[in-house]
């Protein structure tokens, strides 16, 4: 294993770069392979949750993160059957920001490279797609062999490409897959222009489905959940019936529905539940979606990812800065994350099974017990919340900090 090899990280999502910066900053030489020209991808996780943001307190960034563009959410609500209940709050979280920080992930994904890029270890490679890992001559992953024909040794490589990570199939990784009932469209509905934006909550479920609409500035970023592989259905009847179903379920979106032109305005998210039963291999480390795909119930993909993250740098960062062999170590990320990521995915199957299989199935016909008392008992909103918000597990940045940066 050469010293000077760099470790290398496929995938530039939030995981990946969350890694590279904390690896960076203990001084460990650091690749980050994007193979996208830039972060501009609509429709991507946009919550950033109070665990994240409290990581980017603890190494002093986040008062410049919160300085980018964003809307804040702190107080969960849900129409169901034509009433309002409140579910959950935030705002009690023992955070610095008790609350979710809704940004587009490109600004997100642009500041961590701005703040990695201060250290001289850094290097964001775009349009650079790894395609498989490089074995040496005793089966350990030594490396990338990338799209346009180069190879790329490394000292460690750390997967972080996504649920459909190229990487881990490769490398043997074994997967169990949880299941998923739904599928999601995502849809863009602007706010009326010049004055207070029309009262939508977050959730709005009746007996012919359910819309998610997360406020933004100037929009709502809205879901509405459908049946697994339902889509050419929902095409075939067409995006007047589309937008006449979204109203149906959430009227105060009424005003600006008209903003869906047509399906190219409506972007398809296809639903996994899965996770690697082995995170790592010799040489090799899944993070991240690659390691577990989430539900998008909860919005916790993302916080969960970079969790992962810090807890692969407070493991690894100081060794690899030492140059010490790192395989040993692997495991111990997985045993760090392993029971965070059960618990969550077990809450996920839970509404997966309890409230998403109903409402599609057009079996909503009363409100839960539970749901009418989180709305009575504010008090008893804080259990929701601290898991929407801190989750399972949660990690504080231990890797060390070699230098101030350039």
């Amino acid at each position: 294993m050469g010293e000077r090899l760099s470790t290398v990280i496929v995938g530039g999502g939030p995981a990946g770069m969350v890694a590279g910066l904390l690896l960076a900053r203990a001084g460990v030489r650091v690749t980050v392979l994007e193979k996208h020209r830039d972060f501009l991808r609509d429709f991507r996780g946009d919550t950033v949750h109070p665990s994240t943001l409290d990581l980017f307190r603890q190494i002093g960034l986040l008062d410049e993160l919160l300085a980018l563009p964003h809307a804040r959410f702190d107080t969960a609500t849900l129409d169901l059957l034509g009433r309002r209940y409140t579910i959950a709050t935030l705002r009690h979280l023992p955070v610095a920001a008790p609350y979710i920080a809704m940004m587009p992930q490109w600004d997100l994904l642009d500041f961590i490279a701005r703040q990695a890029r201060r250290y001289p270890t850094f290097d964001l490679r775009m349009t650079t797609e790894a395609v498989a890992p490089v074995l040496d001559a005793a089966g350990r992953v030594a490396g990338v062999s990338l799209a346009s024909g180069e190879a790329l040794p490394a000292r460690l490589v750390i997967a972080a490409d996504g649920r459909r990570s190229v990487l881990r199939e490769a490398a043997g990784l074994p997967r169990e897959d949880l299941g998923a009932p739904m599928d999601v469209l995502w849809f863009r509905v602007p706010m009326p222009e010049g004055g207070a934006p029309a009262d939508v909550p977050l959730g709005s479920i009746g007996r012919r489905g359910m819309v998610v609409a997360i406020p933004r500035t100037g929009y709502w970023q809205c879901a509405r959940i459908i049946e697994k592989d339902g889509f050419p259905a929902i095409a075939a009847r067409g995006i007047d019936a589309f937008r006449a179903d979204v109203v149906a379920l959430a009227p105060g979106l009424a005003a600006g529905i008209d903003a869906i032109a047509g399906f190219d305005d409506v972007k398809l998210l296809s639903v996994a539940l899965d996770r690697l039963t082995l995170w790592s291999r010799p040489g090799l480390l899944a993070i991240g979606d690659a390691a577990h795909a989430m539900s998008p119930v909860g919005g916790v993909g993302i916080n969960l990812a970079v969790q992962d993250a810090v807890a692969a740098a407070n493991v690894l960062a100081a060794p690899l800065a030492r140059g010490d062999d790192p395989d040993p170590l692997l495991p111990r990320v997985q045993a760090r994350r392993w029971t965070p990521t059960v618990r969550m995915q077990a809450i996920q199957r839970i509404a997966h099974d309890r409230v998403i299989l109903p409402v599609l199935r057009g079996e909503v016909d009363h409100v839960p017990f539970a749901v009418k008392l989180l709305d009575r008992v504010p008090l008893l909103r804080r259990i929701p919340g601290r898991i929407l918000g801190l989750g399972f597990g949660r990690e504080h940045v231990e890797s060390p900090l070699a230098g101030a940066g350039r």
